[in-house]
């Protein structure tokens, strides 16, 4: 109720202002992680998950609100991405809404402040960790290079060493379509390359490792990523992040350049999704992210194959307390399908 109210004069503002205003009044509001052994409780890389709904990578960048949003009902956040060295991003304006697709193009281009200033909010939470104890909630942390690195590997291993003490799972995320050559990184030679490089200097204690892919992808492309993610015993794939392609839009921003997300990317994501699981035989946890609006399209995700999913353009439109809506549904739809559990229904439509 109170975000339908304050949503026009949201709407009134340029978004990336009103996205810093969202995040300046969610640092006022308490940190309550969802509590385990409720009936969505799910296992995933070794992490014990009290919902499967996450807050996907970008509403977070700096990692200033990831307890306020698990106060939300979110089963995890994701913060980032975060790079080695602070960075700008590109030229403003580079977030657009879609109001009437229900969707956002944004061409942000890893705009953060940097591995030492975000690594110490971090480490302020306490509770971080691989394993981290009940009541502190998970938080994956998603890490990216620097546009103007002249070694990107090497931004991955830099990134991977000072965050996976302070990460519940890393995000590798080389699918941003705003960053320069970065989706290069997912051919196979390099992504072996790189996902060689961050396990290594993650060691054998660190935190599970997930790799965020692109929708935009060939069949061949799938097969590898697929193969190396299992060859390399990854925690999951984020399946997927915004799309350069155009499906039909209404928006007079329609042309603008950059990724697109929201309701236009549902179909693309769960097709990829769908493609992912086969590509896999349902050996490797998939993470279902793009055009999720409402528990039915979460509860879809996951009879598609998606151990957990995530959503962020949603909550544009819908405002926090989507979290806890999709979540009261899930359990609704979980039990209308005859189900005990989330890993139970996953996969099997």
């Amino acid at each position: 109720m109170l975000y339908r109210l304050a949503r026009p004069g949201l709407f009134a503002l340029d978004p990336e202002r009103a996205h810093d205003l969202a995040i300046a009044a969610l640092r006022l509001l308490p940190g309550r992680p969802a509590s385990l052994g409720g009936p969505l409780e799910t296992e995933v890389a070794g992490l014990a998950f009290p919902n499967p709904l996450g807050m996907a990578a970008g509403f977070d960048k700096n990692g200033e609100v990831p307890d306020a949003m698990l106060g939300q009902g979110f089963g995890f956040v994701e913060v980032g991405s975060i790079t080695p060295r602070p960075q700008a991003g590109n030229p403003r304006p580079r977030l657009f809404r879609l109001a009437e697709d229900r969707a956002v193009i944004n061409r942000m281009g890893f705009n953060n402040g940097g591995a030492p200033a975000v690594a110490a909010r971090l480490a302020a939470r306490g509770g971080q960790g691989p394993s981290p104890t009940l009541g502190t909630g998970i938080v994956g942390i998603n890490i990216g290079a620097n546009k103007d690195s002249a070694d990107r590997i090497a931004d991955y291993v830099q990134m991977t060493q000072v965050m996976a003490p302070l990460a519940s799972y890393l995000a590798v995320n080389v699918s941003s379509p705003n960053t320069p050559g970065l989706r290069a990184l997912q051919d196979e030679g390099a992504l072996t390359a790189l996902l060689d490089a961050v396990l290594e200097a993650r060691g054998v204690a660190g935190p599970p490792v997930f790799l965020k892919v692109a929708p935009d992808l060939e069949p061949a492309d799938i097969d590898a990523i697929a193969r190396i993610a299992l060859d390399r015993k990854l925690g999951a794939l984020i399946v997927a992040n915004t799309t350069i392609s155009r499906p039909p839009l209404r928006s007079r921003h329609a042309d603008e350049a950059g990724g697109l997300s929201g309701v236009p990317l549902r179909e693309l994501a769960l097709q990829r999704l769908r493609d992912f699981r086969t590509a896999t035989g349902g050996a490797l946890p998939l993470v279902g992210v793009g055009g999720i609006a409402c528990a039915e399209h979460a509860w879809q995700r996951i009879r598609a194959g998606a151990s957990l999913v995530q959503l962020y353009t949603a909550m544009v439109y819908e405002g926090p307390g989507l979290a806890r809506r999709i979540v009261r549904g899930l359990e609704v739809l979980m039990r209308r399908d005859g189900f005990t559990s989330v890993a139970e229904a996953v996969g099997s439509e």
